[in-house]
């Protein structure tokens, strides 16, 4: 077999040449501040390290918290950047507007919501339907999906997380605004995507949910379907959305970033940003074409 090449071709179009280094007013050091999705803090840490490294004279404060905790900094106005693995909510809009901010969103990349489990399970495909069952309680036992005769432990993040809203909006409610559908009460709310994989990689019982940059060979990744097709998350599969748990992954700012945050942004959706978004484990604002030798 011949080796498959990636020939990525980037869209995008605000990246100026000759405009990344920063000018900074005699010589003072400029402050970023992020604050946000725990689902793109590596990846966010990444591209900052770049940044920083080409523009010694900026720095870059990260936080994560989650979406919720991101947005609710850029409506206090405590933060420069909010990254979100969420869209922003109508509620949020309303509020920020009320405190005179104007979000401004833009997407830095995409994501595929993984569904991981304990190597030793012998389930490796699941459907929406199946997943909702599981996680609002109405199936309990890896049996009656064709695995052992063990109880499910579903596992979540905590409820600031852009992750858990929309897992719980695609999944949990499968789409529907009107529905009343909530996680079972049996699940654990775990405070980090890394703590969901820990828990997983030592309790065969256990199923959760995280992005793609998390995926480890510690644990197993399930296909999902959406009807017939299972389907397991790569670039391909999210940027075609043939996965059925693919998303956006956002930075808002208030109103059209500007300054050195614009620098910083812009650096985020060049070749060079983007490369650390994939090596990140996730996926860039790309096309991707897949070619055999």
């Amino acid at each position: 077999m011949g080796k498959k090449h990636i020939i990525l071709l980037l869209i995008w179009s605000s990246f100026i040449i000759g405009c990344r280094k920063t000018d900074t007013v005699g010589g003072q050091v400029k402050i970023i501040r992020i604050i946000g999705s725990d689902t793109i803090v590596n990846a966010v840490q990444m591209i900052s390290e770049d940044f920083v490294g080409e523009n010694p004279q900026v720095k870059i404060a990260i936080t994560g918290g989650g979406s919720g905790v991101g947005i609710a900094s850029l409506i206090s106005k405590t933060t420069d950047i909010a990254t979100a693995s969420r869209e922003i909510k109508q509620e949020e809009i309303d509020m920020a507007k009320r405190r005179g901010v104007e979000p401004n969103e833009t997407i830095i990349g995409f994501d595929g919501v993984a569904l991981i489990v304990n190597k030793n399970n012998p389930v490796c495909c699941l459907t929406i339907n199946q997943l909702h069952d599981i996680f609002t309680g109405k199936k309990t036992s890896w049996k009656d999906f064709g695995g052992k005769d063990l109880h499910i432990v579903t596992l979540s993040r905590e409820v600031s997380s852009g992750t858990y809203s929309y897992f719980k909006e695609v999944v949990v409610k499968l789409g529907k605004k009107s529905s009343t559908s909530e996680f079972s009460s049996d699940t654990l709310l775990l405070s980090s995507s890394q703590a969901i994989v820990e828990e997983v990689a030592v309790n065969e019982d256990a199923i959760g949910y995280l992005g793609m940059g998390y995926v480890s060979d510690r644990t197993k990744t399930i296909k999902v379907a959406k009807d017939a097709d299972f389907i397991a998350p790569d670039v391909n599969s999210v940027l075609s959305k043939q996965y059925p748990l693919s998303r956006p992954l956002y930075f808002f700012t208030n109103g059209p970033a500007q300054g050195v945050t614009k620098i910083f942004i812009d650096f985020a959706l060049s070749p060079e940003g983007q490369k650390l978004m994939v090596e990140s484990g996730f996926v860039p604002r790309i096309q991707t074409i897949v070619q055999k030798d």
